[in-house]
């Protein structure tokens, strides 16, 4: 009555498709980890948009000859608030972003009581620990993606993956502003 070739095959199927599920369900929640850290990536970089017209408001007020380079941070600042491509074009955008930051404060070290300000050292301080922020959120989603496209190329769930249309995700690399931490201002005499 009970054929055991198809049982062995009943078996056999059951177990396949066990096991495409559950590759399946592992690629997906790998895909929803890079996508829920990617918002955290987000997350930091808007915070830092929104430390910057500050600071270059305060910059400003010290360095009114220097408009050039402040205007060169503002329209990065809008460029990189508009970019909303793939994590390499933003990288790209956030890229210009940081070489005018860093411009601006190359600026910043030839006016003594402007790097004393104490809304500056406040608004520099913010910025340093935003950057921090940054370079973890984009590390983890990194990881994220790092583990992600492994699984994906991998034998023998690339077979799922591609199956199922997933497609590699992109990593995040951009570059550090170089502002560590905020510069210590020794008590000085009146200018």
């Amino acid at each position: 009555m009970n054929d055991p070739w198809l049982v062995i095959g009943s078996v056999a199927a059951l177990l396949v498709i066990a096991w495409m599920s559950i590759v399946y369900n592992s690629l997906t929640r790998l895909n929803n980890q890079c996508r829920e850290s990617w918002a955290d990536v987000d997350t930091e970089l808007e915070r830092r948009y929104d430390l910057i017209p500050n600071l270059v408001t305060v910059v400003t007020a010290y360095t009114r000859h220097e408009r050039e380079t402040l205007e060169s941070v503002t329209r990065a600042r809008t460029g990189a608030i508009d970019s909303t491509g793939s994590p390499a074009s933003q990288a790209r955008d956030e890229n210009v972003l940081v070489g005018a930051l860093r411009q601006m404060f190359v600026v910043v070290e030839r006016y003594p009581t402007l790097k004393a300000d104490q809304r500056f050292l406040a608004l520099q301080k913010e910025l340093v620990e935003t950057e921090d922020r940054i370079q973890a959120a984009r590390r983890f989603y990194n990881a994220n993606v790092r583990d992600f496209n492994t699984r994906m190329e991998v034998f023998p769930s690339n077979i799922i993956a591609h199956l199922s249309g997933f497609e590699p995700e992109e990593f995040f690399e951009i570059e550090e502003t170089g502002i560590r931490s905020a510069p210590q201002v020794a008590p000085s005499g009146p200018e």
